[in-house]
């Protein structure tokens, strides 16, 4: 299952870039023998029209297939818990999954609806682009999980 994924807001150089790319590379690496490699990273630009603006953008630069959101109303869920979903949608035969994150304000409600799942990161506010390291940290790890490593010791 190719997973991507679909943000507002560009991210440039800086240590949030270099982290999320070594997550990223620790994913695709881990997940290739699971069935799990990384897809597109999308960027959308964050727009004035706001969270239904940022949606039509995000709708377009998505791909078909499972969509996951992330978002403050969603479920708090276990690394572990993550990373039986994901083995979940994998096993279930979707070909593409996209995470997605929204801009400042969040998502739209019409967009939120149409995920199949949301997730929270819990009830602290967390910038965007830590929003985005955190996201594929748990990738990465819930790859882990899923091939026994003790990366994850709890």
């Amino acid at each position: 299952m190719r997973v991507h994924l679909c943000v507002v807001g560009r991210l440039k150089g800086g240590p949030e870039k270099a982290l999320l790319d070594d997550y990223l590379n620790r994913f695709d690496k881990t997940g290739r023998g699971l069935g799990l490699t990384l897809g597109r990273v999308q960027e959308v630009e964050a727009k004035k029209g706001g969270m239904a603006a940022e949606a039509e953008l995000l709708r377009k630069a998505r791909l078909a297939g499972g969509l996951w959101v992330m978002d403050e109303r969603g479920d708090r869920v276990s690394s572990p818990e993550f990373a039986a979903a994901l083995g979940r949608q994998r096993d279930q035969g979707t070909s593409d999954l996209t995470l997605m994150i929204g801009g400042a304000d969040g998502l739209a409600p019409d967009l939120r609806a149409e995920a199949d799942k949301a997730i929270s990161f819990g009830a602290m506010v967390w910038p965007h682009m830590l929003a985005r390291v955190m996201l594929v940290e748990q990738l990465y790890r819930a790859a882990s999980i899923l091939a026994g490593s003790p990366y994850h010791r709890a």
